[in-house]
């Protein structure tokens, strides 16, 4: 059975030695050189990895959001005041920004399975560490250095992920590696922030560092024993850098996806000042949000594998859309639900340009994979940022949406001038 399923899987990855690659297959191509799944005794059927990977995300999402929502409580615990609390998030997203590209070039030369082992063996630490924080000090360090596994956790898994069906399955493997993550937004952080409100926020962290650990276990099981590549190394990871694709389509990430922080990170301030909502109905609609983002990543990636740098273009116009649409919808509780669901949709576009790195990222995969997720918290402070001064200008909580469907126009822009010289250059 075990030999039927290792064919299966190898099949439509194999091509005749005297056929050129193209473009879109180095990726699959750098994988398979690493994948040796002959020497797998009783391969699993991708579904199972890919399951065991996304396990990793949604460890990695409760850890990211559920530490907003439980802000309040541990600024309490350790005597600090809640902006400065909020030091800890940023604390974070410095780790997964530095940690991303570092790890990625300093892991060169180690095998991605004993890699995403090491990571989550690493993030449970120290998530289990910042349940027993005694202060404020040692709460910040803890999160950065939680917050380093992130980035490359991400960029790993979705290689190996790719690397298990065939070219035209790809986004959608890396859309199920994401599901992790945004079934976390949608079930996990409520439930988190359930348990820490019932019996105190450490033991949040507790679940998350349980979560981290059951995924390094079932990766260890599961996922398939790759051989180091010998002609990997930190220069060749380093290529990826003077690569001005990879550069463009980091660069569609950092700026179209803003617009959703924008929306997201104001959307309870929105609700009961403008919406006038009951506080009872922000999770719920928190909950909508996850569940847009959860479909899209089901539903995207079907379209993205027929047309990659199309769906990026559609799809940055979409969250143009309604974001713009933000301010009229909020006026009611049923249409702004309806609204935010639609923008989670958009939220897919990680997904795609997870996929477009691995098209235009050359040798250097694990840097350019991993990148993607500083591009994407880069997105996650400026569309906060730009969003709260309009909001201090006095332009009102909704105007969120208006400058969320500024930043996806901003990354479309990008998209057009990245379209136009993929066109040229025949990438």
């Amino acid at each position: 059975m075990s030999q039927q399923v290792s064919k299966q899987r190898r099949e439509p990855l194999s091509r005749p030695k005297n056929e050129a690659l193209p473009p879109s297959g180095r990726a699959s191509a750098d994988a398979e050189s690493r994948l040796d799944q002959d020497n797998v005794p009783g391969a699993f059927h991708p579904g199972i990895i890919h399951l065991s990977l996304a396990m990793g995300g949604f460890a990695i999402g409760i850890a990211e959001f559920a530490t907003m929502s439980l802000l309040p409580f541990f600024a309490h615990d350790l005597h600090i005041s809640e902006p400065q609390a909020g030091h800890a998030i940023s604390a974070y997203a410095l780790g997964v920004v530095v940690g991303a590209p570092v790890i990625a070039v300093l892991s060169a030369r180690m095998t991605r399975r004993t890699l995403l082992i090491a990571l989550m063996g690493f993030f449970a630490l120290m998530n289990g560490l910042s349940g027993l924080a005694p202060d404020y000090h040692t709460m910040l360090v803890l999160r950065f250095l939680a917050g380093l596994p992130h980035g490359a956790y991400f960029g790993i898994a979705m290689l190996v992920a790719a690397s298990l069906v065939p070219m035209d399955k790809r986004t959608a493997a890396v859309g199920r590696v994401l599901l992790g993550l945004t079934i976390a937004t949608t079930i996990g952080v409520p439930l988190a922030n359930g348990v820490g409100q019932a019996i105190g926020w450490r033991w949040a962290f507790a679940i998350v560092a349980g979560l981290a650990l059951l995924t390094a276990i079932l990766v260890l099981m599961f996922a398939p024993r790759d051989v180091a590549n010998s002609n990997a190394s930190p220069l060749r990871e380093l290529s990826a850098l003077g690569r001005k694709h990879v550069w463009l389509t980091l660069a569609i990430g950092a700026t179209g996806f803003g617009g959703l922080f924008s929306v997201y990170t104001y959307l309870a301030s929105t609700m009961l000042a403008v919406t006038h909502a009951s506080p009872a109905l922000v999770p719920v609609t928190l909950c909508v949000f996850g569940a847009g983002l959860t479909a899209g990543n089901i539903i995207v990636p079907r379209f993205a594998d027929r047309a990659l740098m199309a769906t990026a273009g559609g799809l940055l116009l979409w969250s143009a859309a309604t974001l713009a649409l933000y301010p009229l919808a909020a006026l009611n509780f049923w249409t702004l639900s309806a609204d935010v669901f639609l923008i989670g949709l958009g939220g897919a576009l990680a997904t795609v340009l997870q996929t477009r790195l691995m098209d235009v990222a050359g040798e250097a995969q694990s840097l350019a994979a991993s990148l993607n997720h500083s591009a994407f918290n880069t997105a996650n402070a400026l569309g906060p940022w730009l969003g709260g001064m309009a909001v201090a200008a006095g332009y009102g909580w909704t105007s969120t949406g208006l400058v969320g469907a500024g930043l996806a126009l901003a990354g479309f822009v990008v998209w057009t001038i990245a379209a136009a010289l993929a066109k040229r250059d025949g990438v």
